[in-house]
């Protein structure tokens, strides 16, 4: 199934009391590029995000966000520094005595509530292996609703190669046909001049034959309208394969054009140059059409 590179897939979902949801979205690129967001505590989530992703997608800028609500309170413990309250206490009292003010008890725990280093905020450590399970999840379901836009808009382009790979065939046909009636309109305009000019002279037919026979050989096209045909028939071949064939395909291009350019290189007649020039434009809106297919 041919994939366009362009997509969009989203999927949101509560899974192990997480509400997670995950948005993913892509660009044509040469090669596979990820770029990944995740919650600042969900660092660990990134390389496994790319290696999941990657394992269905082949190539393309692809972006992806991630964002996850812990609906169950986090467990959190509190840890004392008690030589350190010891310390700030006895400060207080020796700073009292020296004041001569009366501190009682109470104040000085409500003092010592100020001071935040002396209480240490312990949080449990996430469970890795349980959260990914978790995001893998709706990452699976996002990247089903985006393949399966790609695989939409991929249809879309083949269709679209196909016909101009028609288009193309069509005007390999009407060259096909219109070359050799161009060596027989040479062969006339030969004889025609010679006639016009010597007319009193006796022309040596061979060598008139040698000539129109040096004529057809430079400007026969049947090798590259052969080769463009096959062309046409991988570029087909290519368009019904499941795999990832963008790059097959941009070479394959390449090599069509490289036959048309000989093609007009050896046309002496305005029909097949204008044949020409209508292929080398359908080319060419291909290889727009498959810069964007994966």
């Amino acid at each position: 199934m041919i994939r366009s590179m362009t997509g969009y897939g989203r999927f949101q979902s509560t899974v192990d009391s997480m509400n997670i949801t995950v948005e993913l979205k892509s660009v044509n690129h040469r090669y596979f590029e990820f770029n990944s967001r995740v919650p600042r505590n969900y660092g660990f989530l990134e390389e496994k995000l790319k290696s999941f992703v990657n394992s269905r997608v082949s190539r393309g800028k692809v972006e992806c966000y991630v964002s996850i609500e812990n609906l169950e309170e986090d467990e959190v413990e509190i840890a004392v520094n008690h030589s350190l309250a010891e310390s700030y206490c006895n400060a207080l009292k020796e700073l009292a005595g020296r004041l001569e003010l009366n501190l009682r008890d109470d104040n000085i725990m409500s003092s010592l509530t100020r001071y935040n280093d002396i209480f240490v905020v312990h949080k449990n450590e996430a469970d890795e292996e349980k959260i990914w399970n978790a995001v893998k999840v709706v990452v699976d379901e996002a990247v089903t609703k985006f393949i399966d836009m790609r695989e939409q808009e991929g249809n879309k382009l083949k269709s679209d190669v196909l016909n101009r790979a028609d288009t193309i065939l069509e005007k390999v046909t009407e060259i096909e046909e219109r070359s050799p009636e161009t060596v027989k309109e040479y062969n006339d305009r030969l004889l025609a001049r010679i006639n016009e000019f010597l007319s009193d002279v006796q022309v040596d037919e061979q060598r008139i034959l040698t000539e129109c026979a040096i004529f057809a050989d430079k400007v026969a096209v049947a090798e590259e309208t052969v080769r463009l045909r096959s062309h046409i028939d991988q570029l087909r071949q290519f368009l019904c394969s499941d795999e990832a064939v963008g790059r097959k395909i941009d070479f394959l291009v390449q090599e069509m054009n490289r036959e048309a350019n000989t093609i007009g290189s050896k046309a002496q007649d305005v029909t097949i140059a204008r044949n020409v020039i209508d292929i080398k434009a359908e080319i060419e809106k291909i290889r727009e059409q498959i810069q964007n297919i994966e």
